[in-house]
């Protein structure tokens, strides 16, 4: 399955956009220079405190669907 790594580093302020309905797609770019537009819901069970912030893997389905994403770091 092809995946993509993700470095992330999202203020909890910056998240607080999609809890105010503002935002519901998260525009991240892999380490390879891939852009990626996430729903934000799959990126809620990453949310502390100070945000998010960790190296993610991103796999997906070759039609592009996502089937998983894990934090490595």
């Amino acid at each position: 399955m092809p995946s993509l790594v993700l470095d992330i580093a999202l203020p909890a302020e910056r998240f607080l956009a999609v809890y105010q309905g503002r935002a519901n797609r998260v525009l991240l770019y892999s380490r390879d220079g891939r852009k990626v537009s996430l729903p934000a819901h799959h990126l809620r069970p990453f949310l502390r405190h100070d945000g998010i912030h960790g190296v993610f893997e991103l796999e997906f389905s070759a039609a592009g669907e996502l089937l998983d994403l894990r934090q490595l770091q």
